[in-house]
């Protein structure tokens, strides 16, 4: 997914066709196979998003979930009802009582690394001068922990000038997905709900389908409006609409190619260009628990020429990192958000 990386299209035909062509076509309307996107159509529901990083504070049942987001029962029996059948949840009983409680799978706790790396992402770009709300702390090695996205040949950090690709098993098209999420960005707000987390600001940003598909082709080095618009089939205003607010947010720059009329190019800024390392966090989680064994793309890192899975690792100790090693020194007032779990230190 660097950005240096070309694709190429057949030019669609400038043949009129019947309107009822045209229908087909959009009913038809394919996208490329992605494991990022995958990913993303769990964590892009703000709601979905939000009962699991709760999981990870510890948070296990209903009445607990309801209190610490303020969310409506009818949507968190639905939201926990979907995570329970993606696999991301399991329901057992809670001790001798009628109670069942919420806890995460290994699939679940998979998505712990993909979360880290967003976070680390909103510490950098998105605090507003502020302290994170949180600090992690590594167990294993007592350190204050900033994880880095690393090659898990060689164990260093992978940027989106480091690495190339290749197109893997699982490469190619698939039909649109229409139960993605294409919410507006500016419903964005949504993932901000409950305590405060740098997570939620960088999905508040790339967490809809259109933004997020976006932000992808400018790694795939597509960087004109013409070139995005036929390559995602995306409606013009959407994509006008995305790329003013990835524009507006820092992810783009926009700089003139043309004249008469004036035309535009939309390149990665270094804020963009740090989104590399979450979204092949978010590909390894879509590789190993939704591409049955075909990933899209394979990855190779330039400094140690071998293909290899993005890992997630304390900067300190290089070892990868699991939701059970963590501990949280917070920034804010955890009694205000419902239950915590055990997992916090003062």
């Amino acid at each position: 997914m660097p950005v240096a990386a070309k694709l190429q299209r057949a030019k669609p035909s400038t043949r009129p066709r019947p309107k009822t062509a045209v229908s087909r076509d959009k009913a038809a309307r394919t996208e490329r196979n992605c494991s990022v996107a995958r990913t993303l159509d769990i964590v892009s529901d703000a709601w979905a998003f939000l009962i699991i990083r709760e999981a990870f504070f510890g948070t296990q049942t209903f009445e607990a979930f309801r209190s610490a987001l303020g969310i409506p029962r009818a949507t968190l029996t639905d939201r926990l009802r979907k995570l329970t059948q993606l696999a991301i949840f399991r329901q057992v009983a809670s001790g001798s009582s009628q109670r069942k409680e919420y806890r995460l799978t290994k699939m679940g706790f998979d998505l712990y690394p993909s979360f880290i790396a967003l976070m680390q992402f909103g510490d950098r770009w998105l605090a507003g001068g502020k302290p994170p709300p949180l600090t992690l702390i590594h167990t294993p090695c007592g350190c204050d922990s900033h994880p880095r996205v690393t090659c898990s040949y060689c164990g260093e950090a992978v940027g989106a000038r480091d690495a190339k690709y290749r197109d893997g098993p699982g490469a190619g098209r698939s039909a649109a997905k229409e139960g993605r999420n294409t919410r507006r960005a500016s419903d964005g707000s949504r993932f901000l709900t409950g305590r405060p987390s740098s997570v939620s600001r960088a999905l508040e940003i790339i967490g809809d389908k259109w933004s997020f598909m976006v932000v992808r082709e400018g790694f795939f080095g597509n960087r004109r409006y013409d070139k995005i618009l036929n390559e995602l089939a995306i409606a013009p205003n959407i994509l006008t609409d995305r790329l003013n607010r990835l524009v507006a947010s820092g992810v783009f720059r926009r700089r003139q190619y043309q004249s008469s009329p004036d035309r535009h190019e939309y390149l990665l800024t270094d804020m963009g260009l740090d989104l590399y390392g979450p979204f092949i966090a978010m590909l390894r989680w879509g590789d190993r628990w939704l591409a049955k064994g075909k990933p899209p793309l394979i990855l190779t890192h330039l400094a140690c020429g071998h293909d290899f899975e993005p890992s997630v690792d304390c900067d300190r100790c290089k070892q990868p990192i699991v939701a059970a090693d963590m501990r949280y020194r917070l920034a804010y007032d955890p009694r205000s958000f419902g239950a915590l779990g055990p997992r916090s230190v003062d």
